[in-house]
């Protein structure tokens, strides 16, 4: 099986069939299945409360998924711009897309505080492939910090008995749960910032990589003088042109309300390109609204459209 590093670079690289206003059906989606988050990091514009929150109704959910298999996407994030593991039936949506649609790979990105052994037991068990930690804090006090929240060790503790409950689960099913880590370079220092909490989850991910830091569609660029990188590049690494950004062509990326969104920071709405409660998902893919934002990345020149703010500092 790909790592998460050659996956994430599949996905962000764009091929050339895909360099087109209607491009084929993505690869890739990202599902919402809550709005909601327990932490407020100041580089996740989440925090300031741009839309309502809610979770996604199941109704919607097991409607849609069978529906974007059928069309040809094969990898399933089931979350998005929310924490996914304050949705009360994560295990059971896992085992809808797995034994009911069919999906050769559903992930999971997480920041790991609620990632308690049951849950994530549950999660396992029901045939989650991916399991990714986003820890960006080298300790405590930045934790504290960089979310306003106190949860640096028990987001470290949670990791550790993951890999156990990952060991148990694969050898009384079969089925082998990766398990990940990423971190975010704030800037030049962070690295040598991250090395002694990175040295601990070593032991205990698959992998660990690095991501820059994104301006999230400027909606956080300069939070705390910080200076993002223009769109969303990719991993540190392999980062890819900002221009035409991966995001509007070989990755969807659905609200826990049921819109089509072609970024992966839209945090206020400005991004839907569709509305899936009444529209087929492919047709949403190809609306007029998104072939027209798509020639705008392939002509270069993204002024005067909601990926303008994003794009200013390339």
């Amino acid at each position: 099986m790909p790592s998460i590093t050659e996956r994430v670079d599949a996905i962000t690289g764009i091929p050339d069939d895909y360099r087109v206003v209607d491009p084929p059906c993505p690869p890739s989606v990202k599902i919402e299945l809550t709005s909601r988050c327990d932490l407020r990091c100041f580089f996740c514009a989440t925090g300031q409360r741009l839309r309502r929150r809610g979770d996604m109704a199941w109704t919607l959910l097991t409607r849609l998924l069978p529906e974007m298999r059928a069309a040809g996407v094969r990898e399933l994030g089931l979350f998005y711009l929310g924490e996914s593991l304050l949705y009360p039936r994560l295990a059971e949506a896992i085992d809808f897309a797995k034994r009911i649609c069919g999906y050769p790979y559903v992930f999971l990105t997480t920041n790991g505080r609620m990632a308690r052994p049951e849950r994530l037991r549950a999660c396992f068990a029901a045939g989650l492939d991916s399991l990714k930690f986003s820890v960006n804090a080298a300790n405590r006090e930045q934790y504290l910090s960089v979310t306003a929240v106190d949860g640096f060790d028990k987001v470290m503790a949670n990791i550790k008995c993951a890999r156990q409950v990952r060991d148990d689960v694969a050898r009384e099913t079969g089925h082998r749960c990766a398990l990940y880590a990423s971190s975010i370079l704030y800037d030049g220092e962070q690295g040598e910032r991250m090395s002694e909490a990175i040295a601990r989850i070593l032991p205990y991910v698959d992998e660990h990589y690095f991501l820059p830091l994104y301006g999230q569609a400027g909606l956080t660029a300069g939070a705390r003088g910080t200076r993002p990188v223009a769109g969303n590049v990719g991993r540190v690494g392999a980062m890819r042109e900002p221009l035409p950004c991966w995001s509007l062509f070989t990755e969807g990326h659905v609200t826990y309300d049921g819109k089509l969104s072609a970024c992966c920071f839209d945090h206020d709405g400005r991004f839907a390109m569709g509305d899936l409660t009444s529209d087929g998902f492919m047709a949403a893919w190809h609306s007029e609204r998104f072939m027209a934002l798509r020639r705008a990345h392939l002509d270069r020149d993204v002024g005067g459209t909601p990926c303008e703010r994003c794009i200013a500092y390339a």
